[in-house]
């Protein structure tokens, strides 16, 4: 399930960003600022190129590429917010 990053208060988003930009694998020898690879993310979501992937199993959020994601996902979350922007 999609999750439109626009419903996430800032506080929490900013954790779940910095969640993913800090786990092992993430930066791959980077020694890009912390606050540097947030913003990339911000700017990656703000731009619609990755989106936020809830799993219900795992109750886990993921971050992820949109050209990762499963169509439908996409048609869904289009939706979500075409009808958040009609409120």
């Amino acid at each position: 399930m999609l999750i439109p990053f626009e419903q996430i208060e800032a506080d929490t988003l900013t954790r779940l960003i910095e969640d993913f930009v800090t786990r092992d694998g993430t930066d791959n020898g980077d020694e890009t600022p912390l606050h540097t690879r947030i913003e990339r993310v911000r700017h990656a979501l703000d731009k619609k190129q990755a989106v936020i992937v809830f799993d219900v199993e795992s109750q886990q959020c993921q971050l992820c590429l949109k050209r990762d994601v499963p169509k439908e996902w996409l048609a869904d979350l289009e939706m979500l917010s075409a009808q958040d922007s009609a409120e």
